[in-house]
């Protein structure tokens, strides 16, 4: 049976509505985006050609209402709804209500979405498919170590814990619960073998409603923080032609033991020439970009194609050359991943690279989602081009407003593990690349630039009586204070070249208020202006802790009165879709505690109280 879609309803936000976008446009077919009210001036919802609003902020009263996402569809005259992914695209009960609508869901049938959506219950499947499997371990009987706790549902490195031993089993459990519960609807976890230095590898699969299942080759996503991939390229540079053919052997066998029709990703772990099923994800995912550049096709297209009933060609795609992504998030590696919100002033990525964003310049990164900015891709005819442009494509961006993970990501691209193709899931806690950045130099160019906009036939800023003294000025670079002495008659203007041990460095400055922000070819840095003549500020307690980020208090750990070590956790916070451990900065007494499980916190807010009686007598 042939359907035609006309108009598609995109239960999803930023970058992955855009990119849906991206193809209806090419293909002929209106969009229809949703939105909240933190996404009403979004870019996704200026692109679409029709827009339907969902009352409320966060996802649980937006994109994860499935009665308000088909009402949209109805309204705005939808025939067909693209999931996305995240949100509810592996629901299989939102699936049904869309069928129930008369509307054409694109992606696999429910049956397929409930079967892979236990991952306890898949892995058996699997295994009795023929597909290796790790053995699946009972929470409350674990006897040997280590082990990977996950939630059995969904996925994105949500709900998941590593546990080294006995004794932090009870509260990874309840963490990982609390995470699924918060990010699924379902708090069920399981826990397997921790394979240490085993790669994330996995196969793009295709398959029509007709028989015809393609393999449409691997992708390495062994790079991650906190369990979630910030690195995916395609080939994989461990994947050799007969570990390949049974990699495509085993998830053509995954996808035809349910049936499946649509996109879907079958994923593995992989160390050495051995390999063993993780999970089936039955929607799009996130690093999809670099098998269509690799193999040409769009894969959204033919998502939309399949929905329609088309028929795969027998010949799968062949590839061609190398492609690496990597995921640019609004966030702090050198803090605990700490996210960032607020508004990104500027946010351009030159060079010869595929970008896929959800941001723009102006937008605002809200508290309620996932911190991600946008996709940086590669493609190259060898792995080693790749990965030069790309780390060329992120060094020369302008982003601005926001701390991000930028730095890092170059950091990886030029690692000399990274090139040499010897990555694994503990990377990054193997190779420390959170390394610091000499900021003297970008703040003289700042000076620099400031006075020279401040020269406007008056005396300069920082003008003295005695000619002998050059003025200076003071940034805050992160906490750190930064001092520079400069020469006003040197100031050029928005780009200071400096002169680096007799190189010819330029730099550009941007200001934002008291935020400047300073690129070069040396990477960028940002830094807050500090006042000649600061207002006085009310001083904290010695010992509070604030908040380093807007969240919701999900766990507090501790008592008034109770005596905690240096590091200890205080409470937890759940902010853009994570967890983040509060801890104590010295040791000393719980003197204050000013919050209580659920209330919404905003960054800067005073948690708690340590103070050091370590003096104390009595």
């Amino acid at each position: 049976m042939t359907t035609v879609i006309r108009t598609l309803l995109i239960a999803n936000r930023g970058e992955i509505a855009r990119r849906v976008i991206r193809t209806c446009r090419a293909s002929g077919i209106r969009a229809v985006a949703v939105f909240s009210d933190p996404d009403a001036g979004a870019p996704h919802v200026r692109e679409a050609d029709f827009a339907v609003r969902l009352p409320g902020a966060s996802p649980a009263e937006t994109y994860l209402r499935a009665d308000l996402l088909v009402e949209a569809a109805t309204r705005a005259g939808a025939d067909a709804v693209h999931p996305g992914y995240g949100f509810l695209s592996e629901n299989a009960d939102f699936a049904r209500r869309v069928l129930a609508a008369g509307l054409t869901w694109v992606g696999p049938d429910p049956e397929s979405i409930e079967a892979m959506g236990s991952k306890v219950a898949a892995k058996k499947r699997m295994a009795a498919a023929g597909v290796p499997t790790l053995p699946e371990l009972d929470p409350q009987a674990v006897g040997e170590f280590p082990v990977l706790v996950k939630a059995s549902a969904g996925g994105g490195g949500r709900g998941m814990r590593i546990v080294r031993g006995p004794a932090g089993l009870a509260d990874a459990l309840a963490s990982a619960r609390r995470e699924a519960e918060s990010a699924f609807g379902d708090p069920t976890v399981f826990c397997e073998p921790l394979l240490e230095h085993a790669r994330h590898v996995e196969v793009q699969i295709l398959a029509d409603a007709h028989g015809t299942v393609w393999a449409l080759g691997e992708r390495e996503c062994s790079i991650q923080r906190r369990h979630q991939k910030i690195v995916e390229e395609s080939p994989s540079p461990a994947v050799n032609e007969d570990v390949r053919r049974r990699l495509f052997a085993a998830a053509t066998a995954a996808a035809e033991s349910i049936g499946y029709v649509g996109a879907g990703t079958v994923e593995f772990m992989l160390k050495g020439e051995d390999f063993h099923f993780m999970e089936v994800n039955t929607r799009l995912q996130v690093e999809h970009p670099v098998t269509e550049l690799v193999h040409g096709v769009d894969l959204v297209e033919w998502q939309l194609r399949i929905a329609e009933g088309a028929r795969l060609p027998a010949e799968v795609p062949g590839p061609r050359g190398h492609a690496i992504e990597v995921r640019l998030y609004a966030e702090d590696p050198a803090h605990d991943w700490r996210p960032a919100s607020g508004t990104l002033h500027r946010f351009h990525v030159p060079g010869d690279v595929r970008l896929d964003s959800g941001v723009e310049d102006g937008s605002v990164v809200s508290v309620h989602y996932d911190p991600m900015l946008a996709k940086v891709i590669a493609h190259a005819p060898t792995r080693e081009a790749a990965a030069r442009k790309l780390a060329t494509a992120l060094t020369d961006a302008r982003i601005h407003g926001l701390v991000t993970n930028r730095r890092l990501l170059v950091e990886v691209l030029r690692n000399e593990a990274f090139l040499a193709g010897d990555t694994h899931t503990g990377f990054l806690a193997e190779h420390d690349l959170t390394g610091t950045v000499d900021p003297q130099p970008f703040a003289l160019a700042a000076a620099l630039a400031l006075a020279a906009r401040r020269r406007t036939g008056h005396l300069p800023l920082g003008w003295r009586n005695v000619r002998s003294q050059q003025p200076k000025a003071r940034f805050l670079f992160g906490e750190e204070l930064v001092e520079v002495a400069y020469d006003p008659a040197q100031a050029t203007g928005d780009t200071a070249v400096l002169d680096l041990a007799g190189v010819r460095t330029p730099f550009h400055v941007s200001t934002y208020g008291d935020l400047v922000e300073v690129d070069s070819p040396l990477g960028s840095v940002s830094l807050t202006l500090v006042p000649r003549f600061p207002e006085p500020r009310s001083a904290l307690a010695p010992g509070a802790t604030t908040a380093p980020m807007p969240g919701t208090v999900v766990r507090v750990s501790v008592r008034p009165g109770d005596v905690v070590a240096a590091g200890a956790e205080l409470l937890v916070l759940e902010a853009m879709k994570m967890e983040h451990r509060v801890l104590a900065t010295s040791a000393g007494t719980v003197t204050e505690l000013l919050v209580e499980q659920g209330r919404q916190v905003d960054a800067g807010d005073v948690l708690a109280v340590v103070a050091d009686t370590s003096g104390d007598r009595s």
